[in-house]
């Protein structure tokens, strides 16, 4: 049974130690050690990013960097979209990308999004909307496909 989040969308320099330090920790638990793919997650576009934060009951379990149209890529763009593992099973990261897309697209005012998807995820990323737009590139070893909604 899902469960609302509470959110907290905020710019990096808005962010405190301990919000950031559970970001990298949650990003650090699922994109490097449990996809065994070591990259440089700490790339500077943080900088740049809006960061979403999902909570339940104080807890951060759902997380996505949102970026402006030209702060990333040509197009407004989500990433690092991510969940805490054993949290999946409760819906969060469908919550996650609906409200994602409405900030996105009603405070951002922004009407086209891609997203570099993890092929694996790409139903998922169809179900809110995307559509694939290119083939499959490995991106740090991982199959992803580009996905854009209009």
């Amino acid at each position: 049974m899902s469960q609302d989040l509470s959110w907290k969308l905020g710019r990096f320099n808005e962010l405190s130690a301990e919000e950031l330090y559970a970001i990298l920790n949650l990003r650090c638990q699922v994109f490097v050690v449990e996809q065994t793919c070591p990259y440089l997650d700490v790339d500077y576009k943080d900088l740049k990013a809006l960061h979403l934060c999902g909570y339940h009951q104080n807890e951060l379990v759902a997380y996505c960097r949102l970026f402006y149209a030209g702060d990333y890529f040509e197009e407004a763009s989500i990433g690092r979209v991510v969940v805490l593992p054993e949290k999946r099973k409760y819906g969060y990261g469908h919550q996650l990308m609906k409200k994602a897309i409405d900030i996105l697209e009603t405070e951002m005012k922004e009407n086209c999004i891609v997203i570099s998807a993890q092929q694996y995820l790409e139903k998922f990323y169809e179900s809110h909307g995307f559509n694939k737009v290119s083939d499959m590139y490995l991106e740090d070893d991982i199959p992803h496909v580009r996905m854009m909604r209009k």
